[in-house]
């Protein structure tokens, strides 16, 4: 869901003079290149990976999806910059989805490289290794929320599971805000939970950097709910840790998509103002009595043209049931709202 007027259309980054997904290793400042790669989704085109320079190779902030296209670019533009695999020493990964990790996990494990991820991940790794999981696990989610013919339209065009050789457990786990040595560097690896139960952001305050991941994102708002095992209420996690960020130094963003942005307070703010509105939407919706998120979400607009649920392809819908569902949650923790499990999915009613 976009949330500026600056479309990642036409969103042009400032280190570039391109617009953001470009290719290239564009220099964000001396020591720091971003690589954007390339995606195979029709709404996200691309992830920016972050290259760090040091005296004893590189750091990488995020992998990319393993796919042979961003493989083979990642190499050429490192090749650019004078560097190769081998060079890569750690990975440090933002969260656990398959356009962060899947290409660190592949290459750390052929190279040597440390791959470093937030230990709230660890529930989803042990799921997507369990030899028992028969179907895609967001299916049960998608019916929690009340979007049952989605989840049978995801279960037709689930196919194979997951690679085992995509998901192996990383070699340091992340836990708490504390700080890590790159280089000559001192980065504070900020732990932000809330659009996955263990993404970090990685705070260069000396450079007044922010390696944001998807917590932080300057042209769209990350997905919330997204997540198995689900979490009680990932949208207020989410919103803790946006007011967490905001209590730093304000930083430049580097996001994982979209452009270089110059200010992380004014866009947190931006952020949680967008959520407050929504929560407000929410609420307005259970004025007829008790609602499902699949059913709320149908009276929203979505994406930054307000697009009706309708106009959403399959996938998007189901994101966008499951969003709904955890903001109909924190209006539960608010007091605003009660739930009730039923057999149509967790009906929402609103609070006298």
């Amino acid at each position: 869901m976009t949330t500026s007027n600056t479309p990642t259309a036409v969103a042009v980054s400032p280190d570039s003079g391109e617009h953001w997904s470009k290719e290239g290793a564009w220099k964000v400042t001396e020591g720091i290149h971003r690589i954007p790669l390339p995606l195979p989704l029709d709404g996200l085109k691309a992830i920016n990976v972050y290259v760090i320079e040091t005296d004893d190779g590189l750091t990488l902030i995020d992998g990319g999806w393993s796919i042979e296209v961003a493989r083979d670019l990642l190499e050429k533009c490192l090749r650019d910059v004078g560097y190769g695999f081998g060079d890569i020493k750690r990975f440090l990964v933002t969260h656990v989805h398959r356009d962060h990790f899947t290409l660190a996990t592949v290459l750390g494990h052929e190279y040597g490289a440390d791959v470093s991820l937030g230990l709230g991940e660890k529930p989803a790794l042990e799921l997507l290794n369990d030899p028992d999981l028969d179907q895609n696990p967001f299916i049960d989610v998608l019916r929690t929320a009340g979007a049952h013919e989605l989840a049978e339209l995801w279960a037709v065009g689930d196919g194979e599971g997951p690679d085992p050789s995509m998901w192996l457990f990383p070699d340091t786990w992340l836990d708490g805000d504390h700080q890590i040595a790159v280089g000559a560097r001192t980065i504070d690896a900020v732990h932000t939970p809330g659009h996955t139960p263990g993404h970090y952001v990685y705070a260069d305050r000396a450079a007044g950097l922010l390696f944001a991941g998807d917590h932080v994102l300057p042209t769209i708002t990350p997905s919330i709910g997204f997540t198995v095992p689900p979490t009680p209420d990932p949208l207020g996690d989410f919103m803790a840790s946006l007011t967490k960020v905001r209590s730093l130094p304000d930083l430049t963003i580097l996001p994982a998509h979209g452009p270089v942005a110059p200010s992380s307070h004014q866009r947190v703010d931006e952020l949680l103002a967008f959520h407050d509105r929504r929560l407000d939407l929410s609420l307005a919706a259970l004025a007829d009595g008790p609602a499902t998120g699949f059913t709320v979400a149908h009276q929203l607009g979505w994406t930054r043209h307000e697009r009706a649920y309708d106009e959403l392809d399959e996938f998007s819908q189901g994101m966008a049931a499951m969003e709904t569902k955890a903001h109909l949650e924190l209006l539960v923790a608010q007091g605003r709202a009660t739930c009730e499990d039923t057999p149509e999915g967790v009906q929402f009613t609103a609070t006298s």
